[in-house]
């Protein structure tokens, strides 16, 4: 089993319990009862687009930032964001342009002209002990390799980090089908914590074995998408 290197975040986060808080989708009411913690906040991305307030989700998470109370994990719609943010041409999707209007605004500029700077810095992953945090999916490789810059090219690796597994297939609603061939191949006693996919039917998170004897736990309860925000609170991890 590869040993990770070590994570800058170790020092910072001995003894400190966590809460793993999963997509947020622009929910600001439920990402501050998420926030209201002592414990130290790692979100699994995708901080943007869908709910009413983007913006303030990104605020907040800044002020978490700032504290040093929290960090986030880079997300698919996080990085669509930075790359219009850089001035790429952009499909328009409607979630994003709802989230571009926001953060052009005058009474928002505060997030805006930090907001690059904040997503370009996002880790596309985090491996602590056996706890690894990702957005999208897991690879084996994770766990000997930290992660290349979120907003650079799209490795395969970065690609598993920021969108799963995919099977090549376009599904009828336009996104690509996605498989979780992944979590058999997480190792025994290994945890990954992850959103993007949201497969609780619940409101809970869902856990998934695999039949190497990890396990993954999908967070992403459809914060902003009618759904709730799902956290999860943890005891230090390193």
């Amino acid at each position: 089993m590869p040993t990770p290197p070590p994570h800058p975040l170790a020092q910072v986060l001995a003894g400190r319990p966590l809460r793993v808080v999963g997509d947020v989708h622009g929910d600001l009411h439920a990402f501050r009862h998420a926030a209201a913690t002592d414990r130290f906040v790692i979100q699994l991305g995708d901080l943007v687009d869908y709910g009413p307030d983007s913006a303030g989700a990104f605020r907040l998470m800044q002020q978490l930032i700032d504290e040093g109370r929290g960090l986030f994990i880079l997300g698919n719609h996080d990085r669509k964001l930075a790359r219009a943010l850089q001035g790429r041409k952009m499909r328009r999707d409607p979630p994003l342009m709802e989230t571009l209007t926001q953060f052009m605004t005058e009474e928002n500029s505060d997030v805006r002209q930090r907001a690059l700077a904040d997503l370009s810095r996002a880790p596309a992953w985090i491996v602590l002990g056996r706890s690894i945090f990702v957005h999208g999916g897991f690879h084996a490789r994770m766990l000997g390799e930290l992660p290349p810059p979120g907003l650079g090219t799209v490795t395969p690796l970065l690609s598993r980090a920021l969108f799963g597994e995919t099977t090549g297939h376009m599904q009828k609603d336009g996104y690509p089908e996605r498989r979780l061939n992944w979590v058999d191949h997480i190792p025994a006693g290994y945890t990954v914590y992850c959103g993007h996919d949201r497969r609780s039917t619940d409101g809970r998170p869902w856990v998934r074995p695999g039949r190497m004897g990890g396990r993954a736990i999908f967070t992403d309860t459809g914060a902003g998408k009618g759904g709730h925000l799902a956290w999860i609170d943890l005891p230090p991890v390193i």
